[in-house]
């Protein structure tokens, strides 16, 4: 880990402020960089075997683009009044106290952030391994009880490994990484939106998937299709949702490093409307695009990709089946390649966000005190270390999928308290500073957490177990939280 100790010309040793080196459009590309991962590439087969009408597929990319810009906006009223680093951790800590503010930061700790950077990792590897063989899943090396050590996962690891070297060399490394990366994901996948589009509506496919937009069916695994309405197609609907929601993730991460962006009452607010605002758009497009190239409904056992069409694309692989309709067999490298830019570059911006939030944790004495201190490069080097360990981790126990389902549902209710959070500190503090106030208010910020309560209401109905699991690692905090205060007594 990185040493506290040496001093540099910027940068004395453990006090040290961080240094405000993030511009608007840095701000702005760690917004998106974090969000585009391989969600937006996969999640839509699942989706449309649920909802199986274009029309309805479409509203849940609209729905999911309006909440998270909704509550990207309501952030930014926090974000002016407390631009502090450890972001949403210091909402929710300031509107409601110390317990819920350590809940979130423990649930963060433990799935949200970890379990998503170990998931990222993993699906970085997985496409890697379409040029290393080597790294496949299956190779693996060493079986320990129920842990099955792959080739994959250690490289998996050896990229979160890296990727915290690299971050931990200064704030200007890591973003370094990530404008790049960002930059070249974005061009790439608007490069396929208007290339798909344009063939889609020339050859007619968009306007056949639009034909009977809104009747929903669901499909089975084995292929059959069964009409859906009323409240089965609003169970449907907010189920599918976990999928889209997750893909929209992470937007909030600019928060955390809120002590390194310049004129954080300003830039954090635009960062979040512009970043959220432009990968909502991009997902909507490239939906468009999948539609416009291959059918929405398909057969499992077709033998080509137009026959297994969107909903039974090959290991749910959309986005790379769309591409095969225009370049045929070099679309699986194509993807390939895109798709690990694109989870690189997304973990970069995890791992850099992260740390922050666990910084300002130790600060407050409520995580690891080697946390609480900056290195000589003016970043949390054992916090960023601390939080590639525990990823390491999830990479190795093969639970990180059922960690995703159980983390976005988590992350959902804290989006939720947080917004609920915007009320009560307009009530209780009502003469502080407001840069910045949440568009709408209170009407959008309200829609937000009916909308919220809703989704969550459908999911601990249809997926009990795994949003339970949720609700139990977070609740798990609170004891955390006295045992904590209690040893420092």
């Amino acid at each position: 880990m990185a040493e506290d100790t040496a001093p540099s010309a910027h940068v004395t040793t453990e006090s040290t402020e961080f240094h405000r080196s993030l511009s608007l459009i840095d701000s702005t590309l760690i917004v998106s960089g974090s969000m585009i991962g391989s969600g937006v590439f996969i999640v839509t087969a699942d989706m449309a075997r649920n909802l199986g009408a274009s029309g309805w597929l479409l509203m849940l990319w609209v729905l999911t683009g309006v909440l998270t810009v909704a509550a990207a906006l309501s952030y930014g009223e926090l974000a002016g009044m407390m631009p502090k680093a450890g972001g949403q951790y210091i909402y929710l800590q300031r509107a409601f106290g110390p317990v819920t503010g350590f809940v979130y930061g423990w649930t963060v700790f433990m799935v949200i952030q970890t379990g998503t950077i170990a998931a990222v990792a993993v699906a970085f590897t997985k496409f890697t391994a379409v040029f290393i063989p080597a790294l496949n899943p299956a190779n693996v090396l060493v079986a320990i009880g129920p842990v099955n050590i792959s080739a994959g996962s250690l490289f998996a690891i050896s990229s979160l490994v890296l990727l915290t070297w690299l971050n931990s060399r200064g704030i200007e490394s890591g973003k370094l990484i990530q404008n790049v990366f960002t930059s070249a994901k974005l061009v790439a996948l608007l490069g396929l939106i208007v290339i798909g589009i344009t063939l889609g509506v020339s050859s007619g496919m968009l306007s056949a998937n639009l034909t009977n937009a809104w009747e929903a069916s669901t499909t089975s695994a084995a292929g059959e299709i069964v009409p859906i309405a009323g409240i089965a197609l609003m169970l449907a609907f907010g189920t599918s949702m976990v999928g889209s929601l997750f893909s929209a993730d992470a937007w909030n991460n600019v928060t955390f490093i809120a002590g390194e962006i310049k004129n954080p009452r300003r830039n954090i607010p635009l960062a979040l409307f512009f970043g959220t605002l432009i990968v909502t758009t991009i997902y909507f497009l490239a939906n468009i695009s999948y539609l416009s190239l291959l059918p929405l409904k398909g057969l499992p056992t077709a033998t080509d990709i137009i026959g297994r069409g969107i909903q039974f694309a090959e290991a749910d692989r959309v986005a790379t089946a769309a591409v095969s309709t225009i370049f045929g067999s070099i679309a699986v490298s194509i993807m390939a390649v895109l798709i690990m830019v694109s989870t690189f570059g997304c973990n970069n911006g995890l791992i850099l966000a992260g740390a922050r939030l666990y910084y300002a944790m130790a600060k407050d004495g409520l995580f690891l005190k080697q946390a609480s201190h900056l290195n000589r490069n003016g970043v949390p080097g054992r916090a960023l270390w601390l939080q590639c360990i525990w990823a390491s981790l999830l990479c190795l126990s093969g639970r990180y999928g059922d960690l995703l389902d159980y983390c976005t549902f988590a992350s959902l209710v804290f989006y939720i308290v947080t917004i609920a959070g915007l009320f009560r500190l307009r009530r209780i503090e009502p003469d502080t500073e407001r840069p910045y106030r949440a568009f709408g208010y209170p009407l959008v910020p309200a829609l937000y957490i009916i909308a919220g309560l809703t989704i969550c209401a459908i999911l601990l109905y249809t997926k009990t177990f795994n949003t339970g699991m949720g609700l139990l690692i977070a609740g798990l905090g609170i004891p955390v939280y006295y045992i904590t205060k209690r040893s420092q007594a």
